[in-house]
């Protein structure tokens, strides 16, 4: 049973998503974790992607974009896409999408990345009350 930590940002957008995830990918990877980030769409996993190589000059975070199936190179530590994770990043999903990933329950660790805007807000809420009705254990932190 996965925990699931919802991080409500008091930025709004999905650059402010973005930042986040990577600062939560980067903590994740000095601790060894394995994990996939799950955008909405083909164009966020691009965005992701690209904030990642310039997102910190101190590490550089092993990334790739998941794409149909191909092989993923053997040091990458974090998958982006917008579908099902690929088997061997299921430690930590970071969720910048609004729905409840349907994989969700394959994962040890999920964070909900979300931002300030009412009607993410409200879809949050919704995967909350998904998960609450799992007996997932859950766990909310406001980030401003």
């Amino acid at each position: 049973m996965p925990r699931v930590d919802f991080y409500v940002l008091s930025e709004v957008g999905t650059q402010a998503q973005h930042r986040y995830a990577c600062k939560l990918a980067e903590q994740a990877f000095a601790a060894g974790t394995r994990m996939y980030l799950r955008t909405a769409t083909p164009a966020e996993s691009v965005a992701l992607d690209e904030l990642l190589w310039t997102y910190s000059d101190r590490a550089f975070l092993p990334h790739e974009i998941a794409t149909n199936g191909a092989p993923l190179h053997a040091r990458v530590a974090a998958v982006i896409g917008n579908d099902v994770a690929p088997s061997g990043y299921r430690q930590l999903l970071i969720n910048t999408a609004a729905a409840m990933p349907d994989d969700a329950a394959e994962f040890e660790q999920i964070a909900e990345v979300v931002d300030g805007d009412p009607g993410r807000k409200q879809l949050a809420r919704e995967r909350f009350r998904q998960y609450r009705e799992r007996g997932w254990t859950l766990e909310s932190h406001n980030v401003t």
